[in-house]
């Protein structure tokens, strides 16, 4: 397995995997604690779409300290200030000033690591092993999060918000600790000439995925909960069924990805996820569909993601300045998810039901198709991945 020789993309993966915990755990759990202390829907989808409006305020800050301490250390920062937020999530039992402190402490966090974690993993990454890199992220990423959603929704029933909480805090920050085994990757002070065009395509396409994701991800969980019948250990436990259905494709479907060019990849990756928007919008009544339509949504999630992130990835290594590159990207995602909750809101406040809301994420996969489409009939060198399956054989360790 050539792609595991990269020592960095390792560590990297090991990083992710613990933060992944906490993203599979209690990040995860942030709609359905807030609709559990008396936040109506609405509420909560403007709410998320405040976090994503202030990341898109803060996200030039991130360049300053990016210029003086290296992608690196910023990488490290955006880590322990993610782990604020839950903290503070735990407080919130209505809407008034804790939850807008809140808002902030997770635009502030996300800003910071998402921007520099991007950037980072695209500059160490090797363009030949792109897709393998992103697979194996995301094969390590669905494993773990079998086991934290239920873990989360078990501490939250029986020990509350500040120790389940608490946890997830922790272990965000824990998950800094392989970074320090990691090259740091400067950041030049001055913009290059053409930063801004060749940020551009990134810009579009995370602007379609961020309004995809309004609808599939953060209208589809509020809806989910709903359906569950608002029970905590119910949704940990459709979470996990998820998880283990992208880990099982991310195995299963690694070969059937990896030989297909870009084009291709798009078609049956995006299709995909368009099959399982219509689903869940169908399914939101009923749990038994919804829990189906959830697990169905992490299948397509191995199809969709090594196709989109394949692209963004290499298009951004390439960039004048990696960075700003995705600086400017995740900026793009921001308005492209804000804009799809503050519809959703808007849409479900006057009455309409939540798979109303489900639906936007159509607009927004027909963007990013029409978009990565063009990519890559202009570049068909660029793979989506490689010769072999997702699979990591635990007996075969990984180099570190």
């Amino acid at each position: 397995m050539a792609f595991l020789s990269n020592r960095t993309v390792n560590l990297l993966n090991l990083h992710y995997g613990i933060h992944s915990v906490a993203l599979g755990g209690g990040a995860a759990f942030v709609s359905a604690f807030l609709l559990k202390e008396g936040v109506a829907p609405p509420t909560v989808l403007g709410a998320l779409a405040l976090v994503l409006g202030l990341r898109f305020i803060l996200r030039p800050i991130a360049i300053g300290f990016a210029i003086r301490y290296g992608l690196r250390r910023l990488l490290i920062a955006g880590s322990l200030l993610s782990a604020i937020q839950y903290p503070v999530l735990a407080q919130v039992h209505d809407v008034g000033a804790l939850l807008l402190a809140f808002c902030f402490a997770a635009a502030l966090g996300d800003t910071v690591y998402w921007s520099s974690y991007h950037s980072y993993f695209a500059s160490v990454g090797d363009d030949e092993h792109r897709g393998k890199h992103v697979g194996t992220r995301e094969a390590i990423a669905a494993s773990i999060g079998i086991v934290s959603p239920l873990a989360a929704g078990w501490m939250l029933t029986n020990f509350g918000p500040q120790v389940a909480f608490g946890i997830t805090a922790l272990v965000v920050a824990l998950s800094a600790v392989p970074l320090r085994w990691t090259p740091d990757v400067p950041v030049v002070a001055k913009a290059p000439e053409g930063t801004f065009r060749a940020s551009l395509p990134g810009v579009l396409v995370f602007m379609g995925d961020g309004l995809a994701a309004a609808g599939f991800h953060f209208v589809w969980q509020i809806a989910l909960f709903v359906a569950l019948g608002a029970d905590l250990i119910a949704f940990g436990g459709a979470l996990a069924l998820a998880a283990l259905a992208g880990a099982a494709g991310g195995l299963a479907l690694g070969r059937f990805i990896d030989q297909g060019n870009g084009a291709r990849a798009v078609v049956i990756g995006v299709g995909t996820l368009a099959l399982v928007v219509l689903f869940r919008a169908v399914a939101t009544g009923d749990p038994t569909l919804a829990v189906a339509a959830n697990a169905l949504g992490a299948l397509a999630a191995c199809l969709y993601i090594p196709a989109v992130m394949s692209a963004v990835y290499t298009i951004g290594k390439r960039a004048p300045c990696t960075f700003r590159f995705y600086v400017a990207a995740e900026g793009g995602w921001d308005i492209g998810g804000a804009t799809g909750l503050l519809i959703a809101a808007l849409i479900v406040s006057l009455g309409a039901p939540l798979w109303t809301g489900i639906l936007l994420a159509l607009a927004g996969l027909a963007f990013v198709y029409v978009l990565l489409r063009r990519y890559y009939a202009a570049n068909p060198q660029v793979k989506v991945v490689a010769e072999q399956p997702l699979v990591v054989d635990p007996t075969e360790g990984v180099s570190l």
